[in-house]
């Protein structure tokens, strides 16, 4: 099923394809625990940016792999491209307006992200 997203102030608009069931990462990194980011990554093809393209701000660091994308105008993250699947797309589940039904959130140590990654290597396939 078809699901549409954004940021706060509505810029920033996309549509995600997702199964009815989905686990997605509660991950306690430093960046993430300080957005409150709930992960749910996909391949490419299952994410369309409908508006808001001009208004993303790109913020890297460590690696710099990963590219973290902002609405310049309300700061929100609603989507990145994750280090662990650089061919996939990291959604927010919390942008999105609405959600499948059946979601499950497990916590991922992403303060050791070097050990764990592999965990989340299959989510963009």
């Amino acid at each position: 099923m078809r699901y549409t997203g954004g940021c706060h102030c509505g810029k920033v608009r996309f549509s995600v394809e997702l199964p009815d069931e989905i686990e997605v990462e509660d991950c306690n990194c430093s960046v993430c625990s300080k957005f409150g980011f709930l992960h749910v990554i996909v391949p490419k093809s299952a994410f369309t940016l409908l508006d808001g393209d001009n208004e993303l701000t790109e913020y890297r660091f460590n690696s710099g792999v990963a590219k973290h994308y902002f609405c310049a105008t309300c700061g929100v993250k609603s989507f990145y491209i994750p280090r662990s699947n650089p061919d996939g797309v990291d959604v927010n589940l919390r942008c999105l307006d609405n959600r499948p039904p059946a979601v499950r959130v497990v916590p991922f140590d992403g303060q050791n992200w070097e050990q764990n990654a592999h965990t989340l290597a299959h989510k963009s396939a």
